[in-house]
């Protein structure tokens, strides 16, 4: 038996026994809850769908969509890197110098950091000095 002829047996029966082993073996609890909307991690009530959050988590997925598509950019290099000789990899060396000059300037304007809107129930003079030491 050729090894095409056994991995086209072998993973689609690998792929059944573990659907099967979980379908008998996980924890079955159905309740209302899952069965819910649930929009962005916020619960959607009547008329308050458009609430507002940080724009900080859009940036930061839009920074892990242009990383992740410039890993697959890199990708048909390491394919072919024995073919390609010196100029693929002085190729591959300014694209990774570029790549790091943009994840230089996106530390530089603090586009990775998440700001805490966390707000603390102190008394008026525990939370001056408690903002004083933060400043």
């Amino acid at each position: 038996m050729s090894s095409t002829i056994l991995f086209f047996i072998f993973i689609p029966l690998l792929a059944f026994i573990l659907l099967a082993v979980n379908l008998i073996f996980a924890p079955h609890n159905p309740y209302k809850e899952k069965d819910s909307v649930f929009e962005c991690g916020f619960h959607s009530f009547l008329g308050q769908n458009r609430t507002q959050f940080s724009i900080s988590f859009f940036i930061f997925a839009l920074l892990f969509l242009l990383f992740d598509l410039e890993i697959l950019l890199v990708y048909p290099y390491i394919v072919s890197a024995y073919t390609n000789g010196i100029y693929g990899l002085v190729i591959m060396l300014i694209f990774f110098i570029v790549l790091t000059l943009g994840f230089a300037f996106e530390l530089g304007k603090k586009a990775l950091s998440i700001d805490s809107r966390q707000v603390s129930v102190v008394s008026d003079n525990k939370q001056s000095s408690i903002i004083n030491k933060i400043k």
